[in-house]
């Protein structure tokens, strides 16, 4: 593959090389959330800003981590985790937003996806349809054990990845209405927990990649709690997502310690 770079060592879009990064990285959609999440990083210093692309690099218990955007959706996800993977990250937990969709989420809950939903267009040039996106599991565990740790109101579940944000919000001024609203309700009939944007590329590209994703949400609202005439609190601080996932990372650090400390 051509590397249109103009410096060749740094991967084309996230303009990162190899050592700009650390093995662990999270992974969030807005370069304005990165600072605050290098926040909880000891040393931590901005080492790129492309695009949509904004990476910090330091330090979480002595081990090297970093913070890098994608924007929005499933295009610059997939473009970002295949350069990461390319400067040596195996192991990215995304933390970003959601809309909730079964009535027992409400605004300010975290969700920590067990699967997703391939309702858009990048996976589909990775993997056959019928391949399930699904994260790693040790991901998801630690994601489990920091929402506990944390004490926050938590769900585990399936959430469905779309590529339109008015494809779901005003779904009925659209051309393809019929399908739209047929399959979310088809969704909400499965018990699909929240809609968002990144997660199916993500555990996609992540499964052609041999590397662990996983993915944990703050629910901003919920939208068929409104339709129903119940209440439907909005959130919009994603601390306690940023602090999940911090934690998730702390406690991959330390079990991925533990196995290369194991006598074989």
């Amino acid at each position: 593959m051509i590397n249109y770079s103009e410096d060749k060592d740094r991967q084309y879009h996230v303009q990162l090389e190899e050592g700009d990064v650390g093995r662990y990285v999270i992974l969030t959609g807005d370069p304005k959330r990165c600072q605050k999440i290098a926040e909880h990083f000891e040393d931590a210093l901005p080492v790129a800003d492309s695009r949509e692309f904004t990476t910090y690099t330091g330090y979480l218990d002595g081990e090297k981590v970093s913070v890098t955007s994608t924007g929005i959706g499933g295009p610059s996800t997939a473009i970002a985790l295949e350069e990461l993977v390319q400067c040596g990250a195996d192991t990215f937990i995304r933390v970003g937003t959601c809309g909730g969709m079964d009535l027992s989420v409400k605004g300010g809950d975290i969700v920590v996806a067990t699967g997703s939903i391939r309702m858009e267009g990048t996976s589909k040039e990775y993997a056959p349809i019928e391949f399930p996106a699904v994260p790693n599991l040790e991901i998801v565990n630690a994601l489990v054990d920091s929402a506990k740790e944390m004490g926050c109101n938590y769900h585990t579940g399936v959430v469905q990845s779309k590529d339109s944000f008015y494809g779901q919000h005003s779904p009925q001024t659209k051309p393809v209405s019929y399908e739209l609203e047929n399959k979310w309700e088809a969704w909400i009939r499965l018990g699909c927990l929240a809609s968002e944007m990144e997660s199916a590329a993500l555990f996609t590209v992540g499964n052609y990649l041999r590397v662990r994703c996983g993915a944990a949400f703050l629910a901003v609202g919920n939208q068929e709690r409104a339709k129903k005439g119940m209440d439907n609190p909005q959130c919009h601080d994603t601390d306690m997502a940023v602090r999940v996932g911090v934690g998730a990372l702390r406690l991959l650090i330390a079990q991925d310690r533990a196995k290369s400390d194991c006598p074989r």
